[in-house]
């Protein structure tokens, strides 16, 4: 359930920079999503992009929060028009007249649903933890103390097991990681600490 986009140019040049307030998008989130359960992927993925920039790619405070909001808003629109996702979000992003590499991240998420390959680091890393971070906050709701000494191997062995949060593709997984240069490993050491911060 998604909608190609068939294009690769979103928002204008002219908007570079605009980015809504840390408000203004919390209130689009909660107008948009209603089931907690997204709202706290949605926040997860949000973290995880915001400490990559500061922690990985030594970006500013400006673009850590243009990471942030990618991540915050991916999904927006996938509860309440899942066919369109994630075409409403982008045009909604458009219309506001927002940051065209947001946008872009945003409808580069899911190359196989949208049509719209990762181009730079940005939307590669949006790709990169969009599923994975599912799979292992799933992995943490099955163990009694959560994130609490969860160790990469124990990903590892639910990741291979085909049952395990059975919605969560593991070849995009793979070809995320790949496309970012990244090992599956790394990435997955990278999330367990950062995730378990939020929520």
């Amino acid at each position: 359930m998604s909608k190609r986009l068939d294009r690769t140019v979103f928002g204008r040049p002219e908007d570079a920079g605009n980015v809504m307030t840390h408000d203004e998008a919390m209130q689009l989130l909660m107008q948009w999503v209603e089931n907690p359960r997204l709202q706290l992927h949605m926040k997860q993925v949000a973290y995880l992009m915001k400490c990559w920039a500061a922690e990985r790619l030594q970006l500013g405070e400006r673009d850590q929060y243009r990471w942030y909001i990618a991540g915050l808003l991916h999904d927006a629109d996938w509860e309440k028009w899942p066919d369109e996702h994630c075409a409403r979000i982008v045009e909604e992003l458009e219309r506001r007249h927002q940051d065209p590499e947001i946008i872009h991240a945003i409808a580069a998420h899911g190359p196989r649903h949208f049509g719209v390959m990762p181009v730079n680091d940005m939307d590669k890393m949006l790709y990169v933890f969009d599923e994975l971070s599912g799979l292992i906050h799933a992995y943490s709701l099955m163990r009694p103390e959560g994130y609490a000494g969860m160790e990469v191997k124990g990903v590892l062995k639910r990741f291979r097991e085909k049952k395990f949060a059975a919605n969560v593709s593991r070849e995009e997984i793979l070809e995320a990681c790949q496309l970012a240069g990244l090992p599956l490993e790394e990435v997955i050491e990278f999330i367990i600490p950062r995730q378990a911060r939020v929520g």
